[in-house]
């Protein structure tokens, strides 16, 4: 069984996901809290598919799993074990896109929205992911301007870049996930896109963002300024 409660209002998702718990907890039962920080690779399938023989099965609270990229993708490539399980997952989350809100809609027609009046959804970084796999420099570029708007710092968006780039050179250099030893759903979109790059185009990509990165750090350069050049020139 899966329920999820999301929003810019994070005050009023966590309140209304504790009293939704609480009202489904029994004597003796517990609630296991599943956070980004803590979570393992393969974790989710494991406890959807898991069967308790002896005591009562735990709530699963899963909490905030977009703040890593691998444990949030994992997540949604699980959304359906979850919702088929005998088990009970409730998830809390931020603002979800689009896309994102269309795959949990499937899975589940228990989605709960809480907005806090007059906010903007927060912007979603893995929209960056997207545009970079995709080539597309203009869009890209628009996205940045938006992160900035939202306060993203160059070392969020770096690191979300940066992270898309290494799933692109482990799809280019393996056969499989497995061997990649990443999730199959982000590894078979990277091997999909390796399509829009030419020969040595994704190492160039790579090495530039890294060396705009230490010398942005060190001094060198002005960060902000020269991720808007390395977006600009793709």
């Amino acid at each position: 069984m899966l329920t999820v409660f999301y929003g810019s209002d994070q005050m009023r998702v966590r309140s209304e996901a504790h009293k939704y718990i609480d009202s489904l907890i029994k004597d003796g039962q517990t609630v296991v809290r599943i956070e980004a920080d803590n979570y393992e690779a393969g974790q989710l399938l494991n406890l959807s598919s898991a069967t308790v023989l002896f005591g009562m099965s735990p709530i699963y609270l899963i909490d905030t799993l977009s703040n890593r990229a691998d444990s949030y993708e994992e997540l949604l490539e699980n959304l359906e074990n979850l919702a088929t399980s005998i088990e009970t997952f409730v998830v809390i989350e931020k603002d979800l896109n689009a896309s994102d809100k269309k795959q949990f809609a499937k899975q589940t027609d228990n989605l709960n929205e809480y907005k806090k009046a007059g906010v903007e959804t927060k912007f979603n970084v893995f929209a960056m992911a997207e545009a970079l796999v995709n080539k597309d420099k203009r869009q890209l570029w628009v996205l940045l301007q938006e992160a900035k708007q939202n306060g993203l710092s160059a070392e969020e968006i770096i690191g979300t870049l940066w992270w898309q780039l290494k799933t692109l050179r482990l799809a280019m250099l393996t056969k499989s996930a497995e061997e990649a030893g990443v999730k199959d759903f982000p590894y078979n979109k990277a091997k999909r896109a390796l399509k829009n790059f030419k020969d040595g185009e994704i190492e160039t990509l790579s090495l530039r963002l890294l060396n705009l990165y230490h010398d942005g750090h060190a001094g060198k350069c002005d960060i902000d300024l020269a991720l808007e050049e390395w977006v600009l020139r793709g």
